[in-house]
């Protein structure tokens, strides 16, 4: 009995865990105001050098927090992301990934 009290406890917190981790869409979508100038645009390129913007919309909320974290780290360079992310904390980063996810494809 205490092994499955103890299993459904673990399932609980590591369920609690994912939600937090998956950020707030609401408070993203304020942040997310820079992003919407390049990404919020179908089918944009930077001027120079030429370089397809992705599209975020429906994008799992996960990859952009590790894309994200990869250019604040200086894992990731971008002439135009690097610098962009270097203000942004983790909660921003979930927050970000959790607005354009929810948008849907």
């Amino acid at each position: 009995m205490m092994q499955k009290l103890a299993g459904a406890t673990c399932l609980l917190l590591a369920a609690s865990s994912v939600a937090v981790a998956a950020g707030d869409p609401q408070a993203g979508r304020t942040k997310s105001e820079a992003c919407l100038g390049c990404h919020g645009v179908p089918s944009y390129n930077n001027v120079y050098p030429t370089y397809n913007v992705p599209r975020l919309a429906g994008q799992h909320g996960d990859y952009i927090v590790v894309a994200l974290k990869a250019y604040r780290d200086g894992k990731r360079t971008h002439a135009t992301m690097t610098p962009q992310t270097q203000g942004m904390s983790d909660t921003d980063m979930a927050d970000i990934g959790a607005f354009w996810q929810s948008l849907g494809k």
